[in-house]
This record gives C-alpha cells, sequence and structure tokens, in this order.
C-alpha cells in the first residue's frame, strides 16, 4: 500500500463515519453547528494523531498482555491535553461540547486505528494513517453540521442566511434531525460506492449490448 493511499483511505474508502459507521455518538450529538464539528473534528485528529504516533515508537516495548490498558492510558492523556488546550483557547467550543470532549478517550475510531494499524507499523505511515482517518471524520462531521445548521437555524458558521434565518426547521437541530441527515447522506454515499464499483466490474461479457456491440 501506497502512502498516499494510507494518507487518503480513511478520507474515502473507509470514512469512519459514512463507510465504516464509527464514533456516532459525538457524530450525532455535537452536528448542530459547523463549528463545534470542526472543533470536535480537530480534537479527535489530535488524540489520533498522538496515540498512533507514541504506539507505533513503543509498539515493539509494550507487552501484548497489557496493550490494551497502555493504549487506554496514552489516549486517555492526550484527550486531557487536548480537553486543557481548548478550553484555554477556544471556550466557547469547549462549552458547547461538554461531555463529549473528555469521552473522545472512549472513541472507537481511535481505538480502532491503534490496535488496527499504529501497532504494527511504523511511525510515518502511523501519521498518515492518522491524519486521514481524522480528515475523514472531520470532514463528515462537517457535512452533516453544515446541513443541519443551515436547515435548522438558518445559518453557517454563525452567518445568517437570508430567508432561512426566518423560515428554518427546527426539526434539524433535534436528535431526529441528525439522524434523518445522516441517513440521508449515509443513501448518497452508498449510491455513489455501488455505482463506482458497478462501472469497475463492467466489461464486454456483462454489458447488455455486447451482442450488438461488434466487439465480442
Amino acid at each position: 500500500m501506497t502512502k498516499l493511499n494510507i494518507l487518503t483511505r480513511g478520507i474515502i474508502k473507509e470514512n469512519p463515519v459514512f463507510m465504516l459507521l464509527l464514533g456516532l455518538c459525538p457524530v450525532l450529538a455535537v452536528t448542530t453547528q459547523a463549528e463545534n464539528a470542526i472543533g470536535m473534528g480537530l480534537a479527535t485528529t489530535f488524540v489520533l494523531l498522538g496515540s498512533n504516533i507514541v504506539i507505533s515508537i513503543l509498539r515493539k516495548i509494550i507487552p501484548n498482555r497489557v496493550r490494551i490498558p497502555c493504549y487506554i492510558v496514552l489516549i486517555a492523556s492526550f484527550t486531557v491535553l487536548a480537553k486543557m488546550i481548548i478550553e484555554a483557547y477556544a471556550y466557547p467550543i469547549y462549552q458547547s461540547l461538554g461531555i463529549f470532549l473528555p469521552l473522545i478517550a472512549a472513541n472507537c475510531i481511535i481505538f480502532a486505528r491503534a490496535e488496527i494499524f499504529a501497532n504494527k507499523n511504523g511511525s510515518i505511515n502511523s501519521i498518515l494513517d492518522a491524519l486521514g482517518f481524522g480528515a475523514g471524520f472531520t470532514l463528515a462531521l462537517l457535512a452533516i453540521a453544515s446541513i443541519r445548521e443551515i436547515f435548522g437555524n438558518g445559518s453557517w458558521f454563525g452567518v445568517e442566511i437570508p430567508w432561512l434565518t426566518n423560515n428554518s426547521a427546527m426539526i434539524f437541530t433535534l436528535a431526529p434531525g441528525g439522524f434523518i441527515v445522516l441517513a440521508c447522506l449515509l443513501a448518497v454515499v452508498n449510491k455513489i460506492s455501488k455505482d463506482n464499483e458497478r462501472r469497475k466490474n463492467i466489461d464486454c461479457k456483462t454489458c447488455p449490448n455486447a451482442c450488438i456491440c461488434g466487439r465480442t
């Protein structure tokens, strides 16, 4: 696998939200505003990057019997550090994210990348893996939050949008709205991925016009 594939697979082919359906708790909870989505995405990427680097460096030192407790300690440490940084420099976002910020320590995306990838690969590849999955998670959060904020609040990143401001649908800011938006985006992503896969598998033998094409 090339380094480009390692970097991009978490964004597209193995997007943690739209393809793997991981970390859905913060996805539904903090995506009422695009600003919150960016904050959660960057915080998760920071923890993912830090834990991947340290685990990849210490993978040959950490005994196999205690690797999970070691992962928990490392991930929790980076989560506390991210929480302190956001509290110090972005306090409004810290207040908006609430309990879901420290819960990054229990995010299954981070544990999955630690166990599946960082524990078996070097630092450079682990960095690329963390950046790719972090970017994929952040973009997914931003896509969901943008739709919910635009149609639910009539604004985007706090900037009011004409007409929508006075004609917003509050359901998008509530839990049902989060499920609706997520379901619609999952349907779109599944449709696109299946169409792409179908195009790859088309050849003369499977083409319905093969008998009149003249190439057979």
